[in-house]
């Protein structure tokens, strides 16, 4: 079963505030970067304004504010940012074709995959 979300972004189990912290990381990434667009930054950006003025908008909860301009932004950015954006928060490097080892350099690192089962002596 694949655990990966409609982004590709496979689900990180380190538990609630480091999950947010690398959310809000990621957020700052993506409005750093010049491939997002600026009518998509401005969802994080009108949510802060929200939280320092709030009498601007209807009452409406802090917490869904934030999170719903947090949550669009992220979405609507493209996946293929958001994908390398993460995979260089959780520093995971996926190696190019032509640089994956080949079975000669591995054969003293090869790893098997294997079930342990018992075997009754008859």
């Amino acid at each position: 079963m694949d655990n990966k979300s409609p982004k590709g972004i496979t689900p990180y189990n380190g538990g609630f505030l480091p999950e947010i912290g690398l959310r809000i990381k990621l957020i700052y990434r993506l409005m750093l970067d010049r491939r997002v667009s600026i009518f998509l930054k401005a969802l994080p950006l009108a949510s802060l304004v929200y939280l320092v003025l709030p009498e601007i908008f209807p009452v409406v909860d802090d917490a869904i504010v934030l999170w719903l301009g947090a949550y669009l932004f992220v979405e609507l950015c493209p996946d293929e940012i958001v994908e390398e954006h993460m995979n260089k928060l959780r520093h995971v490097e996926i190696p190019a074709e032509s640089s994956r080892p080949t079975s000669q350099t591995t054969a003293k690192s090869e790893v098997v995959d294997a079930e342990f089962s018992e075997i009754e002596d008859k």
